[in-house]
């Protein structure tokens, strides 16, 4: 998408932003004038199942956001860790002087197969329920008070999921957390709305069906897929899709932090094909 100039001088803190959805809002919003501070843990979680983001995966999205025109500042921090949002929050203010959007990106994806053991099942509840639904509240939780003694309003953009419309899970510890946590969000999202609206900061969620990151990308997804098609496929796709592209959703968070949405808070809104259609 050609860049316009609407987010020009619009500060975006978002997180997971090395590779993935996050880096494709990164450069969506770099293209439109946006700074960007670009958040991401750059490292391993343990239970996870496929390579998470590196270092270097973190310079190449600052590559591409100046590429795009826009000025990147990268930060290693863990969305788990609310102090360390914290410094992320201070460090974008001190180099990048302000804050008036957030995309609350980061998200795991753990797959298992039978034979998950009652310690191996709290693990991956514990990290996904860590990054998707604690990350989600401490990114919040520490931009809100920036965005408010602004006082020029704002918008906060939570990534959450088909999953989190609909009963997707198949009783295992990650993708029970998944779905949960993609659930819980949207209860932060209306909380959040009514909470900051009166400072005219906008909380909306944007809810993906399968998106072709490496979070999807991969072969222990595959495998997964290949016998779980019955926990993954909600409902039939009423557009000829199998997957989005990561600017599918960025064309959406777009919108949604831009003025055109001026008068949207509070929603929850599908970018899936229409699987949730009822």
């Amino acid at each position: 998408m050609a860049g316009d100039g609407r987010l020009t001088g619009k500060v975006a803190l978002i997180t997971g932003a090395a590779r993935g959805q996050g880096r494709s809002h990164a450069v969506a919003l770099a293209r439109q004038g946006a700074s960007i501070a670009a958040v991401d843990i750059a490292a391993q979680i343990e239970s996870v199942p496929y390579p998470m983001a590196t270092p270097e995966d973190l310079e190449e999205t600052v590559r591409l956001v100046e590429e795009a025109g826009g000025r990147c500042l990268p930060i290693v921090a863990d969305v788990r860790d609310i102090l360390a949002m914290d410094s992320a929050v201070k460090q974008t203010l001190s180099e990048l002087g302000r804050i008036d959007i957030a995309l609350a990106n980061a998200g795991v994806l753990h797959i298992a197969g039978s034979g998950e053991s009652l310690v191996e099942s709290a693990v991956r509840w514990n990290d996904a329920v860590g990054v998707m639904l604690t990350g989600v509240y401490n990114t919040i939780r520490v931009v809100q008070q920036p965005l408010i003694d602004q006082g020029t309003g704002g918008s906060i953009v939570i990534t959450s999921s088909t999953a989190g419309l609909s009963g997707m899970h198949d009783g295992s510890g990650g993708i029970a957390a998944y779905c949960a946590s993609k659930h819980g969000v949207v209860g932060l999202m209306r909380g959040y709305a009514k909470i900051l609206g009166r400072h005219n900061i906008r909380v909306n969620s944007v809810h993906p069906m399968g998106v072709a990151t490496p979070m999807v990308v991969n072969e222990e997804f595959q495998k997964y897929h290949a016998d779980h098609a019955d926990v993954l496929e909600i409902s039939p796709r009423l557009l000829p899709m199998t997957l989005l592209e990561p600017g599918d959703v960025s064309a959406a968070i777009l919108w949604l932090v831009s003025d055109d949405a001026r008068a949207v808070t509070g929603i929850a809104l599908p970018v899936d094909c229409g699987v949730t259609c009822p």
